[in-house]
């Protein structure tokens, strides 16, 4: 609850004091822009009604109160009183002290290694496709960790489109609606091999990447096989511990990436391997060996020193200590944060088969899903099949 208002430098900011001492400022501008009112913002989707250009510039703070716990303030030249409801002003203050270390990550975040063990989000496909509660724990776990399995759905083809239709939509791309993960004769992608993969993440050169992947277990009696994942988020802050000259480097200057491996296909992208947000924040790692192109975005007094780093990162990456591994089951799957987790496989043998299938999807429906369900804005889930 707020407990005090006191208008700064003539009314262009305020001061408000919650009642256990904490104080924020806010300025008079922002607060307009952000008012909830009707005349505001539309009551039923709380999109705005106006722009920047219809609030005057000058805009000032002539009067605030605090009653019932609330900010009541009468904004000049208009003259109007609007109401700020104090837990809303307390989740979005902005007046803190700025993150220290550049690559922080969000309190929702938590970045793991081996030891992570059998913590893995898991739940049961049947649970999750029939319980929003149960939904939204294992979305939740996802959001994270940046992974997930389920265990026990169908053993059909295309049933990973349902595990996509539990929160959001397919991502289509030159592969298809989804793809096959099985051996190829004269593959177009080494992931169509028995080979073992070293720890990625998926589609590189595209810009915008895929956020989400999904893998779907078919059969699996091959010898080997196994899937790794490992937590990008957590290399890069060893890499920072370890050397943040090397983790400026990756972060500061864009890597290459392209793909040309079917016709009519030439993708090709230009991001940093450690991507930051400007405040710092650290939103996405793209480590791909198999797609990385010529690097020419280093200057030739730093490009030695970038590729010790990248070199130190990948070792970081193949380290035993970072990887989580498992081996699906018929009927299993596993989603991963494509902007996060990187995904392996263990080379498997010709004896026996190994068939999974792959699909893409977009972060935003998942977080979009799980805040609607946290918030109770949904009596079931809110989105439908991909068709």
């Amino acid at each position: 609850m707020l407990s005090k208002a006191d208008i700064l430098d003539d009314g262009k900011s305020i001061a408000l004091t919650w009642s256990d001492g904490v104080v924020r400022r806010f300025h008079a501008i922002w607060l307009r822009d952000n008012a909830r009112d009707e005349q505001t913002r539309a009551p039923g989707n709380g999109q705005r009604l106006i722009t920047l250009g219809d609030i005057p510039a000058d805009t000032v703070v002539s009067r605030a109160e605090i009653r019932d716990g609330a900010l009541h303030a009468t904004f000049h030249p208009e003259g109007r009183t609007i109401p700020f409801d104090s837990a809303w002003l307390a989740d979005h203050a902005y007046d803190g002290p700025a993150p220290a270390v550049a690559g922080w990550t969000a309190p929702n975040i938590e970045t793991w290694d081996a030891s992570l063990g059998d913590n893995i989000p898991l739940a049961a496909f049947s649970e999750v496709s029939s319980d929003n509660d149960a939904l939204a724990r294992w979305l939740a776990g996802v959001r994270r960790y940046g992974f997930g399995k389920l265990a026990g759905g169908p053993v059909k083809p295309e049933a990973l489109l349902e595990v996509a239709a539990l929160f959001g939509y397919v991502r289509e791309t030159n592969y298809g609606r989804y793809f096959e993960v099985r051996t190829e004769v004269n593959p177009s992608n080494l992931a169509y091999t028995g080979l073992g993969l070293q720890a990625h993440t998926d589609n590189p050169y595209r810009d915008p990447v895929p956020t989400l992947q999904i893998l779907y277990c078919l059969e699996n009696s091959a010898e080997g096989g196994e899937n790794m994942v490992v937590d990008g988020f957590r290399a890069a802050e060893r890499l920072r511990a370890e050397d943040p000259r090397g983790f400026d480097l990756l972060s500061r200057y864009c890597a290459r990436f392209e793909y040309a491996g079917s016709s009519g296909v030439c993708l090709q992208s230009r991001r940093p391997m450690i991507e930051l947000a400007p405040d710092g924040e650290l939103i996405g790692i793209r480590f791909n060996n198999r797609s990385t192109a010529a690097i020419t975005d280093v200057p030739f007094e730093d490009m030695a020193d970038y590729y010790a780093a990248y070199r130190r990162l990948g070792e970081i990456i193949d380290d035993p200590s970072m990887e989580v591994t498992f081996k699906l089951a018929p009927g299993e799957s596993f989603i991963v944060d494509n902007t996060r987790v990187l995904h392996a496989r263990k080379g498997y043998s010709g004896a026996g088969s190994r068939w999974l299938q792959g699909c893409y999807a977009d972060k935003d429906g998942l977080l979009s899903t799980l805040a609607a369900i946290e918030a109770g804005r949904n009596s079931s889930k809110i989105p439908e099949a991909a068709e």
